[in-house]
């Protein structure tokens, strides 16, 4: 069976492959969450004024009840619920397009582990610029939910892995590269948080406290892609890469191709086998630099 052939190398040559596990379960859980959220969601007496649902009431994070009260599960659960119908399309639709790409670097196992502390860090960061008073239109009350946080730690993630790959918006209708995207976004979110600082009663600014979980779900990003250490465990994990750039990737693979070619053949099917079967169940970031080149060589060999 050729290499190209195999069902699991499929995300390693950049086809269309099915969503990975985790990617699917997210998108399931927001969604199914939302909807049953919605359902439950009581009204006050003849007003038809929206309370909160059951599931905001017992999950969104506030500092006051999540910090102070004790409810360290806030932390996770405001990462899975949604102020409205394109809040959560468009955290489900970041998902969708992002989620693969990190979920096969990471393997599954680390990539939620990576997606919840990204969303943990938001919660984290908000409260901290809360707290040396840089949200003047938010306080200890002020609930925070969305899986935002999360979405800003997928973003920077790519922007870590392939910063030169381009993306096409919906809505500007404009193509960026993932640099820029990354650096767009998290300026904006620096300037509403300034924006909320020097004008609070300004509606323009009214979600600063929203940007500074986004910006904390970048850091937190940058900083696991920085040092992927951090989430992996055993001397088989621990390569300590530095992440490669695309430019960095073809001159390697330029170099290798002038080289005569003659350890591929000395590898069994077995072998290339174990190491793709690792890659689907560990991300491409556990590869060892000698089962990179083997993997490399048995693509072009087929």
């Amino acid at each position: 069976m050729g290499f190209s052939e195999r069902n699991y190398a499929r995300s390693v040559r950049g086809g269309q492959p099915p969503l990975p596990p985790v990617t699917k379960a997210l998108l399931i859980i927001n969604g199914g969450i939302f909807l049953l959220d919605l359902m439950l969601r009581p009204t006050q007496g003849y007003s038809g004024v929206e309370l909160p649902g059951p599931f905001e009431q017992w999950g969104a994070f506030q500092v006051s009840t999540g910090l102070l009260g004790g409810r360290i599960w806030e932390l996770v659960t405001f990462q899975f619920l949604h102020a409205g119908v394109m809040h959560v399309f468009l955290n489900m639709m970041a998902v969708y397009f992002f989620g693969p790409w990190v979920e096969r670097w990471w393997g599954s196992r680390r990539f939620i582990a990576y997606y919840l502390l990204c969303g943990v860090a938001g919660a984290l960061f908000f409260s901290l610029l809360l707290g040396v008073r840089l949200l003047p239109n938010a306080d200890m009350h002020t609930p925070l939910i969305g899986a935002s946080a999360g979405v800003f730690g997928l973003l920077f993630a790519i922007y870590r892995i392939a910063p030169e790959t381009r993306v096409s918006l919906l809505f500007p209708p404009v193509t960026l590269t993932m640099r820029k995207l990354a650096l767009i976004v998290a300026g904006l979110a620096v300037l509403t948080i300034l924006g909320g600082l020097l004008f609070p009663n300004s509606l323009w600014f009214a979600n600063s406290g929203g940007e500074a979980g986004h910006l904390g779900g970048a850091l937190m990003g940058l900083l696991l892609m920085r040092y992927p250490r951090l989430l992996r465990k055993g001397g088989s994990w621990t390569t300590g890469r530095k992440i490669l750039r695309p430019k960095q990737f073809r001159r390697r693979r330029h170099e290798e191709k002038i080289r005569p070619r003659t350890t591929v053949d000395l590898h069994s099917e077995s072998e290339v086998d174990r190491i793709l079967e690792k890659v689907t169940r560990e991300g491409l970031g556990s590869l060892t630099a000698e089962e990179r080149k083997i993997l490399e060589q048995a693509s072009q060999r087929s």
